[in-house]
């Protein structure tokens, strides 16, 4: 089987996650014998939205894309966010009922009914068109370039924004949003509201002289994909502010991911394993996953300690990190309250 463009040049996570969500049946329960994963922490099911009432817009308003354009916005009543996380910003700002579109990332309820316009990062122009969008909203991923051409030569303004990557970047991407659909104040809300959540639950990892190692592992067994997340896998700073190491990065690997091997998984040494929801149903549950060549030597292997999250909500960086961040928690020092 062919590779897909994402996976074969590494540079797109929310593409991953993408490929995740379309093509991973359920083929597990989390394993049979044994303990499995405790997933109760997270679900892509709902976001919170700031209020009752959608913000008022300010408009028209100009930005500064990602692409180096400006772009004026003068009308945001029918929104099309063209990545998952772009989606839970603008509907947790309370502007969920002008979204018309959704990326196939987008599965919490209150998008879930919306058509799909963009599966990893590749968006389909015509569909967009036909629903006759007011602004859309991108990343830098977003592509072909040719697609967000034709929307734009449709008079449509593209705004494109940098995807987040860890942390620092939650703030200042809600706030990209916010300014780009007129309701900044809005923004600033949402982004204190974020901020202290994540500092609430940071607050709340426990002590330990030595850390947990925790390795990264990206599973689509329906087209026998295994990876092994490394530095710029985006994992690193929700395990860091969770308290743990990312046993990926520890063992040297500077790529976003690498195909797993019982060496890297050897000299990674991790104590958990941290996978995404419907990655490990795709593999038949924790059985399944002890089964990949050299997890079952590994101490997580061994302990048959795998922590699980949603996939549409792992790497977004944005208002429901917090709850990421407590599940990533909870499941790692379930056993100190014991």
């Amino acid at each position: 089987m062919r590779r897909p463009r994402s996976l074969r040049t590494a540079g797109s996570l929310a593409a991953l996650l993408a490929l995740a969500l379309a093509g991973c049946g359920a083929s597990g329960d989390g394993g049979s014998g044994g303990a499995g994963p405790r997933t109760e922490g997270v679900r892509a099911d709902r976001v919170e939205p700031l209020a009752d009432r959608p913000p008022a817009a300010e408009l028209p308003v100009t930005v500064d894309s990602a692409d180096g354009r400006k772009v004026t916005v003068e009308d945001t009543r029918r929104v099309v966010p063209l990545s998952g996380g772009l989606s839970e910003i603008v509907f947790t700002l309370g502007l969920g009922e002008r979204v018309v579109a959704r990326d196939i990332t987008a599965t919490f309820a209150q998008a879930k009914k919306l058509p799909v316009v963009t599966r990893a990062h590749d968006v389909s122009a015509e569909s967009v068109l036909s629903l006759k969008p007011s602004v859309v909203l991108a990343e830098t991923t977003t592509g072909p370039a040719e697609a967000l051409d034709q929307i734009r030569d449709a008079g449509v303004p593209v705004v494109v924004l940098a995807p987040a990557k860890g942390l620092d970047d939650v703030g200042p991407r809600i706030g990209a949003v916010a300014k780009a659909l007129g309701v900044p104040k809005a923004g600033q809300a949402l982004t204190a509201r974020t901020e202290q959540r994540i500092a609430k639950v940071r607050a709340s990892v426990p002590g330990r002289a030595k850390k947990p190692r925790v390795a990264f592992l990206y599973l689509r067994g329906s087209a026998s994909v295994y990876l092994l997340g490394g530095r710029e896998s985006g994992a690193s700073p929700l395990l860091e502010a969770a308290g743990a190491v990312d046993a990926g990065k520890a063992s040297g690997l500077r790529k976003d991911f690498t195909p797993i091997t019982s060496e890297a998984l050897a000299k990674a040494a991790p104590d958990a394993i941290l996978v995404m929801s419907k990655g490990l149903d795709s593999v038949g549950g924790v059985d399944g996953l002890v089964k990949i060549p050299g997890v079952a030597e590994t101490p997580a292997g061994m302990d048959r300690r795998v922590v699980s999250v949603e996939d549409g909500v792992l790497l977004n960086y944005g208002p429901r990190t917090d709850r990421v961040l407590a599940s990533l928690v909870d499941q790692l020092y379930a056993k100190d309250a014991t």
